[in-house]
């Protein structure tokens, strides 16, 4: 049973996103309308088939929607409305499936109103998307068995749960070995004084129950996930004055992390790897996170950690993977392991990204080279 504050919380938060919010613009903060990387254009025509009604009562802080999902059994923690739900459903294909569990009723509802449009868009001839009013700390009770999704995602919502290890740790007990938990949340910069954390429209707005960031990695290693995999990050802005009073010094980031399932078996030592190419959406380049980027064809040097999920995980078969010093197919380039810093540091890499899009000069079509662009 839950404890005395972490009831109320979850009563805060679900009048918050049942009642309070009718739409994203209603929104007091960007930390639920922050923007990603670019988006290849494979989503964005999903995105597009997604119905009016259920984009407008979208609150996630990212898009999670991770690479080489054909067939996949995916789980949505905090789903919503469902619109992360259909546009995997698109991508998983019909022999794929994807579950939605949501605390807010109203939000459920408005999920399964549009099963049969969605099915209908996609020529599906049978849904492969189900929605469960239930929560995400307690995927027991919802049904959720062991080992029975590839991959596990969640948008903005593990920052509104009070008991944050108790939902990465259901997390891994439903991900498959060599599956892994993809997600945007947000972040702080410090441990959140009492004031923040008691702060009933700041829980809403995802920022109350921020998690310090270096917790992660600490959460991540006591329940045995690989460490904390950072893929983008995005500085968050306050848009109401008495909020910013509030918050004071402290500051929050929305970060998109991907932590791998540990596999029983992979490499001992570093590897080349050469990517085949021929993900949809990243034929050529695959962005695996901001330290990886692999080019079609490209020999690249990578650590133990990196070698061994990449082995064991839905990607095997997109990699030849070999240790260091055994002969690799001729490839159209190499690129070492250089020694430098992985960055771990969403408000480092939040800092560089803001950099950079500041320098960039606009193209002939009004944009921005390496502009992100909104989800």
């Amino acid at each position: 049973m839950a404890a005395p504050r972490d009831a109320e919380i979850q009563k805060d938060v679900q009048t918050y996103y049942g009642q309070v919010l009718k739409r994203s613009a209603d929104l007091q903060t960007n930390a639920c309308v922050t923007t990603a990387r670019p988006v290849p254009k494979h989503i964005r025509e999903a995105l597009q088939n997604v119905h009016e009604e259920v984009a407008l009562r979208y609150y996630g802080c990212g898009l999670v929607i991770p690479e080489h999902l054909e067939n996949c059994w995916i789980l949505d923690l905090g789903s919503g409305s469902g619109r992360d739900c259909y546009v995997l459903s698109q991508l998983v294909g019909e022999k794929g499936h994807v579950t939605g569990i949501d605390m807010t009723k109203g939000q459920v509802e408005v999920a399964e109103k549009y099963l049969d449009y969605h099915m209908e868009k996609y020529g599906f001839q049978a849904s492969n998307v189900t929605f469960i009013h239930g929560y995400i700390e307690k995927l027991g009770e919802a049904g959720i068995k062991n080992e029975s999704h590839d991959i596990v995602v969640s948008n903005c919502v593990i920052n509104l749960v009070p008991d944050k290890q108790q939902v990465l740790q259901e997390a891994y007990r439903v991900l498959k070995h060599g599956g892994e938990l993809y997600f945007s949340d947000v972040y702080t910069s410090l441990e959140l004084p009492e004031e923040i954390r008691t702060h009933k429209v700041l829980w809403g707005e995802c920022l109350g129950g921020a998690l310090y960031w270096k917790e992660l990695a600490v959460l991540a290693q006591k329940i045995g996930f690989c460490p904390p995999r950072l893929v983008t990050a995005n500085l968050i802005t306050i848009q109401n004055k008495e909020l910013e009073r509030v918050i004071g010094d402290c500051r929050f980031v929305s970060a998109t992390f991907r932590l791998f399932k540990h596999s029983k078996t992979g490499p001992t030592k570093r590897c080349q790897v050469i990517y085949n190419g021929g993900i949809t959406g990243h034929e050529k380049e695959l962005m695996f996170d901001a330290n990886f980027t692999f080019k079609e064809g490209e020999i690249v040097e990578v650590d133990v950690e990196t070698a061994a999920i990449l082995k064991n995980s839905r990607f095997a078969q997109d990699f030849l993977i070999r240790p260091i010093g055994e002969k690799l197919p001729a490839s159209g380039g190499c690129s070492a392991l250089e020694l430098k810093d992985i960055i771990t540091d969403p408000f480092k890499l939040a800092e560089e990204s803001d950099s950079m899009t500041s320098r960039c000069v606009p193209d002939a079509a009004g944009g921005c080279c390496g502009t992100k662009k909104s989800c």
